[in-house]
């Protein structure tokens, strides 16, 4: 997974910072938001060594689709969001989303 990914709240907090620095306005939940779609698009691209499947927010929910678009799968929160399930223990989010990638990979 890529290093620029934030995978814990103090990687978080950092790109905040780091964002700041060069101008851009954004909060946490905005970051935070950004890196389970990208986190889940990684272990996508991971499981079929290259990008075929994009994901993409619906809702409070990620959708998953094919090259030809069509609907492969969707993941949802445990809690009330997805941010809420990063901030609770992003740790644990992570390996729930790298189970859900190896049951929609593995279930075509």
């Amino acid at each position: 997974m890529s290093v620029e990914i934030p995978q814990s709240m103090d990687d978080v907090v950092m790109q905040v910072a780091q964002r700041k620095l060069h101008g851009e306005q954004v909060t946490e939940n905005e970051v935070i938001h950004g890196a389970v779609r990208d986190i889940l698009q990684a272990l996508f691209d991971e499981a079929l060594e290259g990008h075929y499947d994009d994901v993409k927010w619906s809702g409070e929910r990620l959708l998953v689709t094919d090259f030809m678009g069509k609907k492969v799968g969707e993941v949802s929160p445990q809690g009330a969001s997805f941010v809420a399930d990063f901030r609770e223990n992003a740790d644990a989010l992570i390996l729930r989303l790298e189970e859900e990638t190896t049951k929609l990979v593995g279930g075509r």
